[in-house]
């Protein structure tokens, strides 16, 4: 039997980890509750299908919801771990002299699926990077300072990628939409702008940002996907991430911009 829903804020006792409440997906009230109090919720009893996940999508962004991006499977046997992220990305392709976007700059929810759970690990992490980036303010401020006021270029290391736009891609990684929501980005593809004076020292907090968020990684709460399983993610504010694993492990991921990310 599934774990009832939380009913506490998860960090409260470890620091910025999450440990997702689980929900029968028919409860979209409180699903929705807990994705807006922590950040992340898992829903349960979804048949395994990708038709899964867009139902999922409608059901807790509701009548917010503006763009869904083609779905993605992976698979991996065995698995090394995926440290925190948050998804992001910006790819837009031409199929048939037209222009489509597959991916978003800012993908405002994250929905994953488990397909196909892990024999032996494998199991899931997630971090609420608003109190992370919080908390820096008292316990790192120059990495704090570097992370709300330095552009970099979000996506640079992977510029030799097709389909990625030939124009750098320029932002924080805190930063605020149009509408007010914060948002917190995490993603390993950041470089320094190119010919940024200050180059060196961005690449030195980059580095300093990765060890942060590695350093904090173990202390995370884990929770297991099992079949079917949807988890439910607000992706400017939660990172995510999983243990290395044995056997196959597979996944479907959707993501989604809702009217919020404006």
């Amino acid at each position: 039997m599934h774990a009832p829903a939380q009913t506490h804020r998860p960090h409260s006792t470890a620091g910025p980890g999450v440990a997702p409440g689980r929900v029968p997906h028919g409860n979209v009230r409180t699903a929705r509750e807990l994705l807006a109090r922590d950040g992340a919720v898992i829903l349960t009893g979804h048949e395994n299908t990708p038709d899964a996940l867009v139902v999922a999508a409608a059901q807790i962004v509701g009548d917010r919801l503006r763009e869904l991006y083609p779905q993605r499977v992976r698979t991996s046997h065995p698995g090394n771990p995926v440290h925190l992220h948050a998804d992001s990305f910006d790819i837009v392709v031409d199929i048939g002299g037209v222009p489509h976007r597959r991916r978003h700059p800012d993908e405002d929810h994250v929905l994953v699926q488990c397909a196909l759970p892990a024999p032996e690990g494998g199991d899931s992490f997630a971090l609420d990077a608003y109190a992370f980036v919080d908390d820096l303010a008292i316990t790192d401020p120059a990495l704090h300072t570097f992370l709300t006021s330095t552009d970099v270029d979000l996506y640079g290391a992977w510029a030799d990628l097709r389909g990625l736009p030939a124009t750098p891609r320029i932002g924080r990684h805190v930063e605020f939409t149009r509408t007010g929501r914060r948002v917190v980005r995490r993603t390993d593809g950041a470089v320094p702008v190119h010919r940024d004076p200050d180059g060196d020292h961005v690449s030195r907090q980059l580095a300093r940002l990765t060890e942060a968020v590695l350093g904090v990684e173990p202390s995370l709460p884990r929770f297991r996907l099992d079949a079917g399983d949807v988890l439910v993610l607000d992706n400017f504010r939660c990172w995510h991430g999983r243990d290395g694993h044995t056997g196959e492990r597979t996944v479907r991921i959707l993501t989604a911009r809702s009217s919020d990310a404006d």
